[in-house]
């Protein structure tokens, strides 16, 4: 009995022995992952600073993944997709960005994670011909922004881009409605500008658009039609160049210009937004 008592105490004496060594070993490791953790950090950064953004993607996800339960883990992983989206690799950021958000769900820098998600679609936006998938996600994802973090700087910047995506909307609905009349498809021509009426007031592209309704009604013979239009512009745009184009169509000496569009200046620069962990 005694004998099975002592091997019992050696037992727990012996376990309390292993259990302190593996909390030395544990803490050993740790403290090598974190060191480990902030030298990749420390590379990534150096090697963003320095004009080399992929290698700084490479050591900022290695740091995350050194010491994923460290308040770094999150920044790492953001550092990273911040390096792809300032070498134009928008399909590698916004893959991370949105693992980000599956991962750290309550990290505080949520906000800045939306936006650059936002200005990924955003970069990738390209003329009125183009695919509208990137503008669409854009704006989503900006008005997302100003819904949910109105007090922020990106939800001030998001609105000033929300501004620009209208623009560049509205220009693809001219450019579709363009190329119906070149077509001689007036119906699906006057669907297009009535659009830009209805939906992008706001936007420069109005003025034209009203002027196009003005003209293809009265093409169609529905001269009251193109004459409520025509009063919209005048009433509005009394001075404009596209009024005075309307008021010939009224008007004997008025000349064909139907098929002649007006090319849109290029609104804006797109600006990139860096924020650094230090």
């Amino acid at each position: 009995m005694k004998k099975f008592s002592f091997l019992i105490l050696f037992f727990f004496i012996l376990l309390n022995s292993c259990a302190k060594e593996e909390k030395k070993a544990s803490l050993i490791k740790e403290t090598r992952q974190d060191l480990e953790m902030i030298s990749a950090y420390r590379e990534g950064y150096n090697a963003l600073n320095q004009g080399d953004p992929y290698f700084a993607a490479k050591k900022f996800l290695e740091a995350e993944l050194l010491f994923p339960q460290s308040e770094w883990a999150s920044r790492s992983a953001l550092m990273a997709a911040y390096s792809y989206y300032v070498q134009n690799y928008y399909a590698e950021a916004l893959s991370n960005l949105e693992r980000f958000l599956k991962t750290y769900p309550k990290d505080k820098n949520l906000a800045y994670v939306h936006y650059l998600i936002a200005m990924c679609y955003y970069e990738t936006i390209e003329d009125e011909k183009r695919d509208s998938a990137p503008l669409l996600n854009a704006r989503e994802k900006f008005s997302y922004i100003v819904n949910n973090y109105p007090n922020t700087d990106f939800a001030i910047d998001s609105k000033f881009k929300l501004d620009l995506i209208e623009d560049i909307l509205a220009s693809k609905e001219m450019y579709i409605g363009r190329h119906y009349i070149k077509k001689e498809r007036w119906i699906a021509a006057l669907n297009r500008f009535k659009t830009v009426i209805d939906k992008y007031e706001q936007t420069i592209f109005v003025e034209e658009a009203l002027h196009r309704l003005v003209e293809i009604n009265y093409k169609l013979g529905l001269i009251k039609e193109s004459q409520k239009y025509a009063n919209v512009l005048g009433y509005n745009y009394l001075s404009s160049e596209w009024y005075k184009k309307s008021y010939k169509v009224f008007n004997k000496d008025y000349s064909e210009q139907i098929n002649k569009p007006i090319k849109k200046d290029k609104k804006g620069v797109i600006q990139k937004f860096k924020k650094l962990f230090d």
